[in-house]
């Protein structure tokens, strides 16, 4: 399986597997029965609530196709960078910088995928509005994941972001939250220098030495982050950055 090998906001780089192609085409053919599903079913009760020209009003035209409309952007950005589809096959959405992305770059990815699933195209041939050989931009985002390093998208390139398997990586957390012991004491009260995008690149670390027993990895990242905060620490490197992790649960809970 391809790896992309990623610069972490610690300036380490940890690879990620590439979602393979396949995976990716499953996820949007099972994203596209979830829609189908959708419409099949709320046009029934439309028509049933609406009566059978209920789709000649605009208000009630818009009501109904703005979930489809809406249904890639809302799953990426409420299910962590996974649709239905995705979550289904495992794959999902980070940053470029292995990071969680942000709204802006789930943003981006939904407001091209009219460029990189074309499928009004398809319709404008069919009606004469276009060429036949216009049938070529069909295949846009299709090159693009084949040509690009990293198989993205056009979206992707754009929103600087990547679709990663998470089933045979390291069963990815974008969460940050750690459950803590009542009596719980912490230590390192500098750990709130660090950034959101910090943290949840330190907590897919610490879940990637876990599981792969890279202990050279969780000593650079210990280092680098004692280095930039000015902490002295006699903890194993793994156990310091869990300590981090708990610290920062700590005081962003209290």
């Amino acid at each position: 399986m391809p790896l992309v090998r990623l610069d972490t906001s610690f300036n380490i780089e940890v690879d990620f597997p590439i979602s393979p192609f396949h995976r990716r085409m499953f996820a949007w053919i099972l994203d596209n029965l979830v829609l189908t599903a959708y419409g099949w079913l709320f046009g029934k009760l439309f028509s049933t609530v609406f009566g059978d020209e209920w789709y000649t009003s605009m208000g009630l035209a818009t009501l109904f196709g703005l979930p489809v409309l809406l249904y890639h952007l809302a799953c990426e950005t409420l299910m962590n960078g996974q649709s239905v589809g995705k979550k289904a096959m495992q794959i999902k959405v980070i940053s470029a910088d292995g990071a969680q992305p942000s709204f802006s770059q789930y943003l981006i990815r939904w407001m091209f995928r009219l460029a990189d699933f074309p499928g009004w195209i398809l319709a404008a041939i069919a009606g004469m509005e276009l060429p036949w050989w216009s049938a070529i931009f069909l295949f846009a985002g299709l090159a693009s994941v084949i040509i690009t390093e990293k198989s993205q998208r056009l979206g992707d390139v754009l929103a600087g972001t990547i679709v990663i398997d998470t089933k045979t990586s390291t069963s990815w957390e974008d969460t940050v939250f750690t459950e803590l012991d009542s009596g719980y004491q912490p230590r390192f009260q500098k750990v709130m220098q660090l950034s959101d995008k910090d943290i949840n690149t330190l907590k897919s670390i610490i879940n990637t030495v876990r599981k792969k027993g890279d202990y050279d990895l969780s000593m650079r990242i210990a280092d680098r982050i004692k280095s930039k905060l000015d902490i002295e620490s006699d903890q194993d490197s793994l156990d310091f950055l869990e300590t981090l992790l708990k610290d920062y649960n700590y005081y962003s809970t209290n």
